[in-house]
């Protein structure tokens, strides 16, 4: 039976009114819907008000999933015994008619009702006790997608008006739905979101999975031997492997270091660079250490070395094998501990850097003469990476080239090009100062060229004027006579890749012997360190008419450099500009290889009216 309230009501003693009562309700509901919370503890904590504020003595709120099938419900009820798990269980009849029709149903007495038939709450209240229920519908937007149903129980008399009951329970039913469709749409997003990530997280997987390895950047040319380098490079960075690198002058040793720095896992924390040959043996350990305040005199402030500044990134040691006897001892702790005291200092530092050294020295040859330390060699040389000189790699000529000269007219606001016949005149030359050289005679050419284009006519070694050109051209027939020295070959990748061999660091110049004065076509008392053959010639070398290549030639026991005039008589004009050259135009070095002394060397120069180039 359906109806609605009587219109009377009865005021039970000691009750509060309803209407303030209700309001609480209202105002503590709508609290609880708009708190941060799960929807089940929402939904378990309005029943639990509606019980407790209004004493309603069953309260049941059911959600429906898309299907129309109960998905969620909660109960509370006003007695401790109750199960409300079982007990709250509502005919289904009931509730697909409040949701069928969208519309609140009151059964002033469900004893009398045939829906509740069998319901296993009937008169459990007590005899002479009706049970009163009262249902609304839960919308989101025009859905129904839940209910909202309560008992009374009330003998004789109620104190409440039933219609006040239906309207309390659709004000609240109002704002379950609002929260609920609020839960919706954050689950929505929520579900749509996680979804997304996933998708984005596969993707970039596979990206990274496709995405080839960092290759070397800002090193032109693909030649076999400079390709065979650069995939040395690219496997040696990802790890922290001290790398040396060897190589004629001029190959680009410093750009191959940081191109090792800018592959690895220290990218973006110093790279510094200390060329060991520009630094003086007082100062390099002051210089790579870093000094306290008061160390000696001019130290005014505590200084941080290299190293120090270097810590997390890397440090490029430049002409490793230029540094002293004395200061190689010195290096060893720090290369292998990472540990050191600045200079004045009582506290050790300890550091973290990635070491890379390069020299285009023969170190293998000055550790065997006692020059370099045999165990800073094994520290430094645990990567060797072998630098092929220009020579070696031809057909980057052209693209080098082309780079030059763009920078260069970059830089001038030139408009310039080379002329069809320009590229073959640099594929034939030799440059021994390799791509340093290279790069001078670019813009040396581009500087005095009158027109918009570089042809063959342009480039000095054309016209003579080429210094390099004559230095490696014999003094009499003008056929080039320079054989590069002897060198160890090594070969570059693994077996499944093609083989590349490449030249190590050339070893120290050794000049030629110049012809005896006594002893010619092998008489005389001339001998040659190694067994001879009793004519003059020697198994160390080939000899012709007397002269030994490959040794220190001996005439009547003197050596060939020693005469009346101090030592230099027999030095030839070529040879001294060779060993200048070979030395950077440096004489006291140049003096070393030559095997004389700074003024021997100065006298030779003024009898050959040589002019000292300054760089």
């Amino acid at each position: 039976m359906t109806s609605s309230a009587p219109a009377g009501t009865v005021t039970v003693p000691g009750s509060v009114r309803y209407s303030d009562t209700a309001l609480s309700g209202i105002y503590e509901i709508s609290k609880i819907v708009t708190s941060p919370s799960s929807l089940r503890v929402m939904l378990n904590n309005v029943v639990s008000v509606m019980s407790s504020f209004l004493d309603m003595r069953l309260s049941t709120l059911m959600l429906l999933d898309k299907a129309g099938d109960p998905e969620i419900k909660v109960s509370a009820s006003t007695e401790a015994s109750i199960d409300s798990n079982e007990d709250g269980d509502l005919p289904l009849a009931v509730i697909d008619q409040i949701v069928a029709t969208a519309s609140p149903l009151v059964v002033q007495n469900c004893a009398l009702h045939p829906s509740f038939a069998g319901w296993k709450r009937l008169g459990r209240a007590g005899p002479n006790v009706v049970q009163t229920f009262i249902g609304v519908p839960i919308r989101v937007d025009a859905k129904v997608v839940g209910t909202l149903a309560i008992e009374r129980v009330w003998q004789g008399s109620m104190d409440v008006r039933i219609d006040h009951d239906v309207r309390f329970l659709t004000m609240v039913a109002n704002l379950v739905g609002q929260a609920l469709k609020l839960h919706r749409v954050v689950a929505e997003d929520r579900e749509r979101l996680i979804h997304e990530q996933h998708r984005l997280a596969k993707e970039l997987s596979n990206i990274k999975a496709k995405a080839p390895p960092p290759k070397v950047t800002g090193i032109l040319g693909k030649s076999r031997a400079i390709r065979a380098v650069t995939e040395r490079i690219e496997q040696v960075a990802k790890s922290n492997a001290p790398v040396l690198i060897r190589g004629e002058t001029g190959t680009g040793k410093e750009l191959f270091a940081r191109a090792i720095h800018e592959l690895s896992r220290r990218k973006g924390k110093p790279f510094v660079k200390v060329n060991c040959a520009a630094l003086p043996e007082g100062v390099i350990e002051s210089e790579l250490f870093g000094h306290e305040k008061g160390a000696f005199t001019g130290a005014v402030g505590l200084r941080k070395g290299r190293f120090e500044l270097a810590d997390g990134g890397t440090i490029f040691l430049d002409e490793i094998g230029e540094i002293s006897p004395s200061f190689q001892a010195k290096l060893l702790r720090i290369l292998q501990e990472g540990e050191f005291e600045r200079v004045g200092g009582q506290h050790t530092l300890k550091i973290n850097f990635r070491l890379v050294c390069a020299t285009n020295r023969a170190l293998e040859q000055m550790v065997a003469d006692g020059k370099f330390r045999a165990d800073l060699y094994y520290r430094i040389n645990v990567v060797p990476l072998m630098l092929p000189p220009l020579r070696e790699r031809q057909g980057d000529i052209p693209e080098l080239a082309q780079h030059f000269l763009s920078r260069f007219a970059e830089e001038n606001g030139y408009q310039l090009a080379f002329g069809p016949d320009a590229m073959d005149v640099l594929c034939k030359c030799y440059f021994p100062g390799n791509i340093r050289e290279l790069e001078n005679c670019i813009r040396r050419t581009a500087a005095m060229t009158l027109g918009d284009e570089i042809h063959a006519a342009d480039f000095a070694c054309q016209h003579g004027h080429c210094l390099s050109s004559m230095l490696w051209k014999g003094p009499a027939s003008g056929e080039v006579t320079y054989m590069p020295p002897q060198q160890h070959r090594f070969t570059e990748g693994n077996s499944s890749q093609p083989r590349v061999n490449l030249p190590s660091a050339p070893s120290p110049y050794t000049p030629p012997a110049p012809e005896p004065l006594e002893g010619r076509n092998g008489h005389g008392n001339g001998h040659a360190h190694g067994a001879s053959n009793g004519n003059g010639a020697s198994h160390n070398g080939a000899s012709h008419n007397g002269k030994t290549h490959n040794g220190a030639s001996h005439g009547n026991g003197g050596d060939a450099h020693e005469d009346a005039d101090g030592g230099y008589a027999q030095l030839s004009k070529d040879t001294l500009i060779n060993a200048l050259e070979k030395t950077g135009w440096v004489q006291a070095k140049a003096a070393r290889i030559l095997g004389l002394t700074p003024r021997q060397v100065g006298y030779a120069l003024k009898k050959h009216g040589i002019e000292m180039k300054r760089y």
